[in-house]
């Protein structure tokens, strides 16, 4: 696991849940691999408490780890469906958050997402890919801020961990520069105010990890849940996880 410091005034519990989904999404921890509550606190330094809070949390907003009583925990492996739906979720916001940009952005707005962009290009030629993403995420967190809609965008980012773990896998398998050529045709549709041509821009966007799903199998083949495979729903809600 990678750990990062603790904010100011970070709770442990919010401590804990930050440092673990950042590590389920960067595949530090990988999908299909054991979570022990008590080796994690003893990495990020904390008590066990707050980290079987944070693994609870997770469980509740994503079914990303998975509790089995008496047995342990595993991290999820990557399920298509779930990760459909989360892409589903992120279309529907993000179109409706590209045309209603086109309205409320302002030039110095545009000035701030080119130079996101820019940056991208940047850790892009560096094969910095954690950076890639952190940037990623701001802009499109910027979008959303721009419009009002904060609290949308912290909403669809509870379901967007199943999303995430493709997009690191895109960036750390495919290196595609399309995903930023993206972001820069989408901004230049908003400064010019087209709202159909940024909405379809998004779309096209959300959608490009299809294109490399077969490539993704076959490489990572451990990651994936079989495809005819039952969902299974985490206990953790309604159990609780066992000492």
């Amino acid at each position: 696991m990678k750990i990062d410091e603790r904010k100011y005034a970070e709770t442990a519990r919010a401590y804990a849940y930050r440092i673990i989904r950042d590590n389920i999404i960067s595949l530090e921890l990988e999908p299909g691999s054991a979570f022990n509550d008590m080796e994690v606190s003893r990495q990020i330094g904390i008590s066990r408490t707050p980290v079987r809070e944070a693994v609870l949390q997770l469980c509740e907003e994503s079914r990303i780890i998975e509790v089995f009583p008496q047995k342990g925990m595993r991290i999820a492996l990557i399920d298509v469906e779930l990760v459909e739906e989360a892409r589903f979720l992120r279309l529907l916001l993000e179109k409706a958050v590209a045309e209603l940009s086109c309205d409320m952005t302002v030039q110095s707005d545009i000035e701030q997402l080119r130079e996101n962009v820019k940056l991208q290009n940047f850790y892009m030629e560096e094969g910095s890919p954690k950076k890639l993403l952190e940037l990623d995420n701001e802009m499109h967190r910027k979008l959303f801020s721009l419009c009002h809609k904060e609290l949308t965008y912290n909403m669809c980012r509870r379901l967007a961990i199943h999303y995430d773990r493709i997009r690191s896998l895109s960036v750390n398998t495919v290196k595609d520069r399309t995903i930023i050529e993206d972001h820069q045709k989408l901004i230049e549709a908003i400064a010019a105010k087209n709202k159909r041509g940024a909405a379809e821009i998004m779309e096209r966007h959300l959608n490009r990890w299809q294109m490399n799903e077969q490539r993704f199998r076959e490489q990572y083949p451990q990651y994936f849940k079989p495809a005819d495979a039952s969902r299974k729903v985490s206990a953790a809600a309604s159990t609780g996880l066992d000492s």
